[in-house]
């Protein structure tokens, strides 16, 4: 017998390596060929069928085309389609989408995100298609965009955010249609409270009452009656219900309040979604349009979505290179922070990897692509962020199953409540009063506002003090967590070298050593060259001018510095140059360099020519450069272990010995470097399963996928790119690590303050419920103790906006409003 592995996207090309019916029926068809043993789906390792098989029955090539004819076959027969929605209010609409569409005949699998706005699903060709799943969608409330729709909507958006607050305000606003009514109904609804208490006649008051609940219930009234069409029970059913009973007993403005309070919660929800909404298109922003391709030796402009593996693409200075690839012409630095996260761009030349969004240089470069567009390491950060964004957290999928269950028990005994009693002989009208204060018992006014209120306690306290969290969620999850993974550039560290050293030889001093490497670096477009002159500059040292400037890629420059020769790069410059490094700095580099430090050699010779060698030349000193700690980080990271926290990891694309010399010196438990954000992503995500939950903190591009797959994201908000300040839950908006381990302690006390306000308003409800149905409680009791209960969970709720963090955790300058950094 022998064994084959045949690649998922061979047979289904663009496919996801998931355990769907396209899969099931090539695994089936492979399984019935005469000679074939068994045919296995491995999802992992590149998702692959392995197929064992009998040679002598069934050759290679025959297998192979019998593969293909089965992919080919499970093409025609079944479709993958992606739907963009718009008119979704909160999460659970997007859970409707899912359920209904999931029903109907023919569709084998439908998920919905309120993230992405998306629908995805599954279907049989030969059973439905897809307009019948889009008519489906429609009547539930909702839109199918289509591609222009999509265009404009992305269009108004991105215009909106060009002029509207930045990524880093901390608290975004812009007031949406939900926004405007929700706010109308508290209006609405403070103006019938106050005249119904000034005494004023009724209709001068009822009428305020129905203004707040037209406005208030007017979203959750539609989508509850289509849903309820569809046999779909929500909360949206259980809130319209309770408030028309409220309504039904004189009790106007109970229902008003609940009504106001539910429709402000969706209205802000949103309003917060919408920001996390652009963090895709961030992503995909960093792939340039289009690309200069050579084809049969003619150069020319194609858009990006056209490149074909093996095309050869030319990349000027300064340009984005648009696809991965091999260099197979070209000598250039490229910056690949955007993928990688290395601090200091990269030397790439023939045989180099190249990756589609990273920054070239200053040398242009002949790239043969390996990867089509759809498939690049950008492309798979731009998945990993959208799939993580379509994924419910645990807790969110306990409260969608607590939902489906507690909405239709609660109507069901309120209709046998009112329908019961009768039969046997009770008066109709105390029944329907027992329902109706029933209903208003088990309206959860308080346990809705349990969690909601101490979250945005919790989150306005954290405001305050510099740290911006974007959901309760995030904020609950936070204080569970083992681990802290930090990355390294721009977060643990300042995300730009500097001289850290200056090392003399001898002959000249250590300010003559730095003043002439910074006049021959005034030539240099090189990152270190900036570090140099920064140094210079800071010491106040006057570099002068340089003649003769020549620039070796990859190895350094010289030049002529008042008629003296001097050359300032690595080992490999010395030593073509003939250079000699007397004992004493090379032990003095081997330190530098063991303590995770560039180390630049200063060379000062006699006249001539600096690209010539010459006899004798001697090394005079040496310039250490490093990507320096940020002064808070070390203690930083003793907060977090004070607090609890058992493990602390570094993640980093950035060279194995620099980032192990960091760790050691911030005292980080565990470091992992030179990873691909993939490789970050698999690592938290192993992190996870061997501890519990993980909070990633990062500040780039290349970090998104970790900060998706982590239970908790944090950004540097200062210094941190765009996408990772939009997929973060957490923002730290002034730069600071000393805040982190304050919005940990911060997040549990809010989670202390949520299990308070769960047991009092689950309390009230356990006791008025069989109150109600055993004549005990009345309605005006049941009002009395349920807006009680309400109170009381807003006030203690409350007491988080006096939290103090002890001392060693930061967050001391607690009354003080953080500021922003532009571009934040």
């Amino acid at each position: 017998m022998a064994v084959t592995s045949i690649e998922l996207k061979r047979l289904l090309p663009g496919h996801e390596p998931s355990e769907d019916a396209c899969v099931d029926l090539v695994r089936s068809a492979l399984g019935a060929l005469d000679g074939v043993e068994h045919a296995r789906f491995e999802p992992a390792g590149g998702a692959r069928f392995e197929v064992r098989y009998d040679p002598a029955r069934l050759s290679p090539e025959e297998l192979e085309r019998r593969a293909l004819h089965a992919g080919e076959a499970a093409r025609q027969r079944y479709a993958h389609q992606e739907y963009r929605l718009a008119g979704l209010h909160c999460a659970d609409c997007a859970d409707k989408i899912a359920t209904v569409t999931g029903r109907l005949e023919g569709v084998i699998a439908s998920t919905a995100s309120y993230a992405s706005e998306k629908l995805h699903v599954g279907f049989d060709r030969s059973a439905i298609g897809g307009e019948r799943i889009k008519r489906e969608v429609e009547s539930l409330g909702y839109r199918v965009l289509d591609d222009a729709q999509v265009r404009a909507s992305a269009a108004a958006t991105d215009h909106a955010h060009a002029h509207g607050p930045r990524a880093g305000a901390a608290l975004p606003f812009r007031l949406s249609n939900d926004l405007a009514s929700s706010l109308l109904a508290g209006l609405a609804l403070l103006v019938g409270f106050a005249l119904e208490r000034a005494g004023a006649p009724l209709l001068a008051w009822l009428l305020p009452y129905l203004a707040a609940y037209l406005a208030g219930g007017w979203h959750a009234t539609r989508h509850a009656v289509r849903a309820a069409a569809k046999a779909r029970f929500d909360i949206d059913v259980l809130m319209v219900v309770a408030a028309l009973g409220a309504a039904s007993l004189g009790a106007w403005a109970e229902g008003a309040l609940l009504l106001f309070l539910f429709s402000l919660g969706h209205a802000l929800e949103r309003l917060a979604m919408d920001r996390a909404r652009g963090a895709i298109r961030a992503l995909s922003d960093l792939t340039p349009k289009v690309a200069r391709v050579r084809r049969a030796g003619v150069e020319r402009e194609l858009p990006v979505a056209e490149l074909r593996v093996g095309d050869t693409v030319i990349v000027r200075p300064g340009e984005r290179v648009p696809a991965d690839g091999l260099v197979v012409g070209g000598t250039s630095h490229v910056n690949q922070a955007p993928i990688t996260g290395e601090s200091l761009p990269v030397l790439k030349e023939a045989g180099a990897e190249a990756f589609a969004g990273t920054i070239n240089g200053d040398g242009a470069l002949e790239i043969r692509t390996t990867k089509g567009p759809e498939d690049t390491t950008l492309a798979r950060v731009v998945k990993a962020v959208e799939s993580a964004q379509a994924a419910k957290a645990p807790s969110h999928r306990f409260t969608d199953r607590f939902q489906r269950v507690l909405t239709p028990v609660i109507l069901v005994v309120t209709l046998l409540v009112i329908a019961l009693p009768p039969l046997f002989g009770a008066p109709f009208a105390e029944s329907f009063r027992r329902a109706m204060t029933l209903l208003v018992a088990s309206s959860p006014c308080a346990l809705a506002l349990a969690t909601p209120s101490a979250v945005l306690s919790g989150i306005a306290r954290a405001a305050r003090s510099g740290v911006l969290i974007k959901g309760g969620a995030h904020l609950e999850n936070a204080g569970t967590a083992q681990v802290v993974v930090f990355d390294k550039t721009g977060t643990l560290t300042r995300g730009e070298p500097g001289v850290t050293d200056v090392v003399g030889g001898g002959r000249l001093s250590d300010a003559e050593v730095l003043r002439l490497a910074a006049a021959v670096e005034t030539r240099s477009a090189h990152p270190l060259a900036g570090a140099v002159l920064r140094a210079a500059a800071a010491r106040g040292l006057d570099a002068g001018g340089v003649s003769g400037f020549v620039e070796t890629t990859g190895h350094g420059a010289s030049g002529l510095v008042a008629g003296r020769r001097v050359l300032v790069g690595n080992r490999r410059l010395m030593d073509a140059h003939g250079a000699h490094v007397p004992t004493a700095l090379e032990a003095g580099a081997t330190r530098l360099e063991q303590a995770g430090k560039t180390v630049v050699y200063v060379a000062v010779g006699a006249d001539g020519a600096p690209s010539q060698p010459a006899a004798g030349l001697a090394v005079d000193g040496l310039l250490a450069v490093r990507d320096e700690p940020r002064p808070e980080a070390k203690g930083a990271i003793e907060a977090l272990k004070r607090l609890g926290v058992k493990r602390v990891v570094m993640l980093t694309g950035d060279n194995r010995r620099v980032a192990e010399a960091l760790g050691a010196e911030l005292g980080v438990d565990e470091v992992r470097a030179e990873l691909l954000p993939e490789e970050k992503a698999a690592a938290v995500t192993e992190l996870e399963r061997a501890h519990g939950r993980v909070i990633m903190v990062g500040d780039g591009v290349n970090d998104a996928p970790a900060m998706v797959a982590a239970d908790v994201s944090v950004a540097m908000g200062g210094a941190g790119s765009d996408v990772a300040l939009e997929t973060a839950d957490v923002a730290l908006m002034a730069d600071d690590l000393s805040r982190l381990p304050y919005a940990v302690a911060l997040s549990r006390a809010s989670r202390r303050m949520i299990v308070q306000n769960l047991a009092i308003s689950l309390g009230v409800i356990a006791l008025l419920v069989p109150s109600s149905l055993l004549g005990l409680a009345g309605i005006g009791v049941a009002i009395v103790l349920h807006e009680s209960s309400t109170l009381v969970v807003v006030l203690n709720a409350l007491r988080l906006l006096g939290h103090r963090a002890r001392p060693g955790l930061g967050g001391a300058r607690a009354a003080a409003p953080a500021r922003v950094a532009p571009g934040a």
